[in-house]
């Protein structure tokens, strides 16, 4: 028998990947439902807000995937600028075995439907600030002033999404590569 908690986490991921690889727009009910594996009455059955609940909270599932892969990869890390690295290897990696279809879960949902839901646009936001939060603490922990640790995380965050949007468009990987450069030394700097 299929637990009513397992039918929803199945359509919460299938949602995630859909969202992220297609954007919000692009992914219908029809879809969703589908992927999910569910009766399509089963869709307002585990979320009552329909697409927008179910594309909050695949954001919000998707960000704390991405929150644990920062944690995991920066403290497996031997410096700052190592663990940046390691963070944009890690991305590279996920977007090119994808063939260029899965960038940042957050992006291409926040371009999208930010503007017209709320409830989307707190669930981006939530995300983004969750990982810049992480990143900013790891900085403080390695020795830099927080209000310094947090500029820095915005600055390697917006980055990474940046050159994610142009190898994604570009189905290539050069923009992340170029960035990973350029904020090795700019961590090498910063905690010289």
């Amino acid at each position: 028998m299929v637990r009513r908690t397992d039918s929803r986490r199945r359509m919460l991921d299938s949602a995630a990947e859909l969202f992220q690889a297609q954007g919000y727009h692009a992914t219908g009910l029809t879809q969703l439902v589908a992927a999910g594996g569910a009766p399509r009455g089963s869709l307002y059955f585990h979320f009552p807000g329909g697409k927008e609940q179910l594309a909050a909270e695949a954001v919000r599932l998707s960000s704390e995937r991405i929150a644990e892969m920062l944690s995991a990869v920066v403290a497996a890390a031997p410096d700052p600028a190592a663990a940046i690295a390691a963070v944009v290897d890690t991305l590279t990696t996920a977007l090119t075995e994808s063939d260029f279809q899965r960038g940042c879960p957050l992006a291409t949902v926040a371009l999208e439907a930010a503007a017209e839901s709320r409830l989307i646009r707190q669930a981006c936001d939530e995300g983004y600030r969750s990982w810049e939060h992480s990143l900013a603490e790891y900085f403080t922990r390695q020795g830099l002033p927080a209000e310094r640790a947090t500029s820095l995380a915005t600055v390697v965050l917006a980055s990474i999404e940046g050159a994610l949007l142009f190898a994604k468009t570009r189905r290539d990987v050069a923009p992340l590569r170029a960035i990973a450069a350029h904020l090795h030394t700019t961590a090498e700097r910063e905690f010289a």
